[in-house]
């Protein structure tokens, strides 16, 4: 608002960026002053009234009497005493512990003495790859989950991309022979004459030699156009084909589906078509829409489902999927003598069954206590560790670093916590290194076995 509070001043994005705005209060007469095409910003007036734009790149200054605007350079240099700045951040981390961690007793630990131990290491750290070592080995002392320190450097490294192929480990001729094309990957389209047996023999013109690793000629090469010199050794032939490389974050996410969808195979085919598979890869909202879709739409007329939380780094979903497959069938919607519909008809009526494994963390240890102590079905794979508990994530100072404060806990009526306390399976099964590399999955199959079993006792 301007000092004289006649005047608006805002920004308002429609065509690519934010611009610069003016509203007469009295008139209701509005304007574009200046197509900034900016991101974020901000306003300030300063104490003539002129007005200043604070961006994320740039400052400007705005006359308020003739709108003209103007921009400010400026320079800035700071002496950092880093020592000191970590010895700030030491100090910082032991205050937010002392007065947020959810235990009052700090799991039994002497704070203050635990502190002055590792106080002592500090003068001797002269960077943040040491110092986040140093918080998660001192915050480790709390024998508690969803701690410890991360160091992020700033600044972009070099990235390998990926051309959404598997690779035969076995081939021993010049070049890489291709074993898979990976869904929806790079060669994964309709003009492609790619297909598994295939050999790369050179990338951008330079060939594949046995001591020269495929992912150097990928460098830096996601989303550029790349040239794939390919031969077939059934029919001989030797061709080119451009893609554009993906990053390995892409590809994994590919792979994440692949499996999924090889998961829901062999359960479809261990059952004859009697059981839905889902997997819930993250305890949060797409999770649990991917999920909720699937069980009430592909496999509505299953006689049960297969839920899988192996591998969940956690969220907050336990209630949700509690709800969700715990329906208890009431009535069931006729019309003119044909069943319709089944109520409740948002929640699963049917048996279920629930995956779980080591890897299962933080709300992945407490949906599938909830799923059991709610009696909804059984537990089959491997012990949980005890690691429910809920985090906050801090920023420090200097940005690179963050910490975790475990601040909130989840309390039994017998007054114990679950932080700690392992889950059981009801029924344990591990999954062998030796059948895992054969694409055999021992826990997904036992668990089929058992929920027909249970289906079938009740017929």
């Amino acid at each position: 608002l301007s000092k004289d509070g006649e005047n608006l001043y805002y920004f308002s994005a429609f065509e690519g960026g934010y611009d610069l705005w003016k509203m007469n209060l009295r008139e209701k007469d509005t304007k574009r002053l200046h197509k900034l095409n900016s991101g974020w910003a901000s306003l300030m007036l300063d104490k003539k009234g002129d007005i200043f734009l604070l961006g994320s790149r740039n400052m400007q200054k705005m006359d308020a009497k003739s709108d003209a605007l103007k921009p400010i350079s400026y320079q800035a240099e700071m002496r950092m005493e880093l020592a000191a700045e970590r010895e700030a951040m030491f100090d910082h981390v032991y205050k937010q512990h002392q007065k947020r961690f959810y235990n009052v007793n700090m799991h039994g630990v002497n704070w203050d003495a635990m502190t002055a131990a590792y106080r002592k290491f500090l003068p001797h750290i002269d960077n943040n790859y040491d110092f986040a070592e140093l918080l998660s080995e001192w915050l480790g002392e709390l024998n508690v989950s969803h701690t410890g320190g991360r160091y992020s450097p700033r600044g972009k490294g070099d990235v390998t991309s990926n051309l959404g192929l598997l690779f035969d480990w076995n081939y021993q001729g010049k070049g890489m022979q291709i074993s898979e094309v990976v869904e929806k990957g790079p060669f994964d389209h309709s003009r492609t004459k790619v297909k598994a047996g295939c050999i790369i023999e050179k990338i951008n013109g330079e060939e594949l030699a046995p001591d020269k690793d495929i992912t150097a000629l990928l460098n830096n090469m996601a989303g550029k156009k790349t040239l794939v010199s390919l031969y077939n050794p059934q029919n001989k032939e030797r061709w080119e084909e451009v893609v554009m490389p993906i990053t390995s974050g892409k590809l994994n996410g590919l792979l994440y589906k692949r499996w999924v969808k090889q998961r829901a195979a062999d359960v479809k085919k261990w059952s004859n078509g009697r059981l839905g598979y889902v997997h819930i890869q993250s305890m949060g909202d797409g999770s649990f829409r991917t999920v909720y879709s699937d069980i009430l739409g592909k496999y509505n007329n299953c006689d049960g489902i297969v839920i899988d939380t192996r591998f969940n780094g956690g969220g907050r979903l336990h209630e949700d999927i509690e709800i969700l497959f715990s329906g208890q069938k009431y009535f069931t919607q006729v019309v003119r003598g044909r069943e319709a519909c089944d109520m409740p008809s948002r929640r699963w009526n049917k048996p279920s069954i629930m995956l779980q494994c080591e890897a299962n963390y933080s709300n992945a240890h407490g949906t599938p206590w909830v799923y059991k102590h709610r009696n909804i079905g059984k537990l089959v794979g491997m012990p949980v560790p005890g690691t429910m508990t809920s985090v906050s994530w801090e920023t420090l100072q200097d940005p690179s670093l963050v910490f975790g404060i475990p601040i909130v806990g989840y309390r039994l009526p017998d007054g114990s916590y679950l932080e700690n306390s392992q889950l059981e399976p009801d029924v344990k099964v591990a999954n062998n290194p030796e059948t895992v590399v054969k694409g055999e999955d021992t826990q997904l199959k036992v668990a089929v076995d058992e929920l027909l079993k249970e289906i079938d006792s009740k017929k």
